[in-house]
């Protein structure tokens, strides 16, 4: 017979106690379940609630850093912290606040969103560069408040040297509207682009890649946490590294000896075409671009009458002067009008069509092409001008690279022009006419304008015996995906022109410097035989610009040069002088010699005898 349910023998007191010892059990880890859920994952399952949706931030990387020939840093990066505003989740009502947080005035942040809206809605665009700790701190206090403001972490360019290098290194900027479009999906509203110099140039190796950091945002915009504690997170890879051939010592030096006037220095490696040093004054301070930038900045150095943008070592075109007659010389000698004993006798000027061009330096007698160089003869030249013709006049200084760009590594460049035939029949000129243009061409005058650029570039392949080199700043990239360093190799031509050609110019430049009755004694370095010429080129607008261009040591050069001062008068007065600071400074870097001493005033002394180009 079966016990009834309401058999007392059931509830016995050791089946209650079993009964009551599950309850219990259970009811325990309920109470640690809700624990656990309550208080230790109470946060982590608020913020699941409030989130709303996944939001891509874009972490820019840093920019490339940038050498010079000594691996001595020139510029590099600190980090910056940027506000910005992505419109679809910014509150209109929030402008006061964050203009009075910011230290702008409403209009101007009013504007910022409104542009923001006209780029994207939906992608922050940054309205505030560079902001100091005090900043941040408010905008984090009052983050509630801000819907659609954030904080981001980019880049501010640091220069760490005493030179300017404005037109060689160039500046970074905000990207406008118009390139937003033309230059690919990589680029979002506010990032940071090249506009000038290498950093336009080189921008696709400076730029590096962006990073992508995952958040969870709640119903007004606003970050609650990491997606999946930052598991689909891409870092950002760092910029490619410039390494230059820009030796900082001598591009510091060259800035300072062209204080005060107007005019360029180009040197340059006449075995490669690495640029040494580049200066062009007067220029502006980069410092100004970096950060956050006063939006007067750009528009004082455009209304600024001295034209600091303007690069004069790629952009300004003058006439050579004398700095031409090694072209004239090579020319002739090449295509047999002179050989090296060919005479002109100098009364002191030149006859021709009616008048007498006046040599400055002259009389000097009968005299031979390597004395024409030395003493810088107008009359020897202005004869070579008719003899050549214009039609060889123009293949030589084509073979040279005049009238045609550089093509060096920055966006500045400008062919100048070498007139030809076709160039004066536009102008209705007649070949007699021509002919009597040819007499002034032949020293550097008339419808012939040239760049300190070409100039340093010419002077090189006479020294290395006639090869072209592209002009370059960058010598090397250094990959950070290979982690490699990648060399640049310059496009080179040769000219074809004899070797005794240009042994025979390379005689008639080293007694320009070294020998009594050579115009540029000025130029003389210690135990360092300095080939060289200068040039005094005619201005309507004012005083004669001053030239000198030069290369050293005569066997083997391993630096050619130009040197342009405009407005200064006689190039062996004013322009050799300074080729002689940077020479030493070049060939002995570690001498007392070296230290900046230049007399400024004894440079405007009248002109020696000995002096006269």
């Amino acid at each position: 017979m079966k016990p009834s349910l309401l058999d007392s023998n059931f509830g016995t007191p050791i089946r209650r106690t079993i009964f009551r010892a599950i309850c219990f059990f259970i009811l325990s880890v309920f109470v640690a379940r809700l624990g656990y859920l309550q208080i230790i994952q109470g946060n982590v399952y608020r913020l699941k609630a409030e989130t709303q949706a996944i939001k891509q931030i874009m972490i820019d990387p840093f920019r490339g850093n940038i050498f010079d020939r000594n691996g001595k840093i020139i510029v590099h990066n600190a980090p910056s912290f940027s506000i910005t505003i992505t419109p679809n989740e910014f509150r209109l009502e929030s402008i006061p606040l964050l203009a009075s947080i910011l230290q702008l005035d409403t209009a101007e942040v009013r504007k910022a969103y409104e542009e923001s809206k006209l780029l994207s809605r939906v992608k922050p665009n940054k309205i505030y560069r560079d902001a100091d700790f005090q900043t941040l701190a408010s905008l984090e206090e009052n983050h509630d408040l801000l819907p659609g403001v954030d904080i981001v972490v980019e880049f501010k360019r640091l220069y760490e040297s005493t030179a300017n290098m404005s037109h060689t290194l160039g500046y970074t900027r905000q990207i406008s509207e118009i390139q937003l479009k033309s230059m690919g999906d990589y680029y979002s509203p506010g990032d940071i682009v090249g506009y000038s110099g290498m950093e336009k140039t080189y921008e696709n190796y400076l730029r590096g890649a962006k990073g992508v950091q995952m958040v969870a945002v709640n119903a007004t915009g606003q970050k609650v946490s990491s997606f999946q504690e930052g598991a689909n997170d891409i870092l950002p890879e760092e910029g490619f590294d410039l390494h230059l051939g820009i030796d900082k010592d001598m591009q510091e030096l060259a800035e300072q000896l062209l204080d005060g006037r107007q005019g360029a220095i180009v040197a340059l490696d006449p075995r490669n075409g690495e640029l040494i040093a580049f200066a062009s004054k007067p220029d502006f301070d980069l410092r100004a671009f970096s950060g956050r930038t006063p939006g007067n900045v750009y528009g004082k150095l455009l209304q600024d009458e001295a034209k600091p943008l303007f690069n004069r070592a790629t952009l300004a075109a003058y006439p050579p002067g004398s700095t031409w007659k090694m072209l004239m010389a090579a020319a002739c000698l090449q295509e047999g009008i002179i050989t090296p004993s060919t005479t002109v006798n100098c009364s002191g000027g030149y006859y021709f069509g009616g008048r007498t061009w006046k040599c400055h330096g002259g009389p000097h007698g009968n005299i031979n092409v390597r004395r024409a160089i030395q003493a810088s003869c107008n009359a020897f030249f202005n004869a070579m001008g008719p003899r050549l013709g214009i039609q060889k006049f123009t293949q030589y200084g084509r073979m040279f690279g005049f009238g045609e760009k550089t093509y060096i590594d920055i966006p500045e460049d400008t062919p100048g022009l070498l007139p030809s035939y076709d160039y004066y029949k536009r102008h209705r000129l007649s070949d007699r006419e021509i002919e009597g243009r040819l007499v002034n061409l032949g020293i550097g005058q008339g419808e012939l304008n040239v760049t300190p650029t070409q100039m340093a570039v010419y002077c090189a392949a006479l020294a290395n015996g006639g090869t072209i080199y592209q002009p370059h700043f960058v010598n090397s990239i250094y990959n950070r995906k290979t982690k490699r360093m990648e060399s640049i190799i310059p496009a080179t031509r040769t000219l074809k022109i004899r070797p005794d050609v240009f042994a025979l110019i390379k005689e008639g430049m080293y007694d320009v410097v070294n020998v009594p009755g050579g115009t540029a004694l000025s130029a003389r370095v210690d135990k360092i035989s300095v080939c060289g010429k200068t040039g005094t080129a005619q201005n309507p607008h004012g005083q004669d610009h001053a030239w000198f261009v030069c290369y050293a040591p005569k066997e083997n050069p391993k630096i050619a040069m130009c040197v342009m001062v405009e407005n200064a008068g006689f190039g062996g007065v004013i322009s050799a002088p300074i080729a002689q600071k940077l020479l030493m400074k070049f060939f002995y870097p570690q001498s007392d010699s070296t230290k900046l001493k230049l007399d400024t005033n004894a440079l405007k002394l009248p002109i020696a005898q000995d002096a006269q180009d």
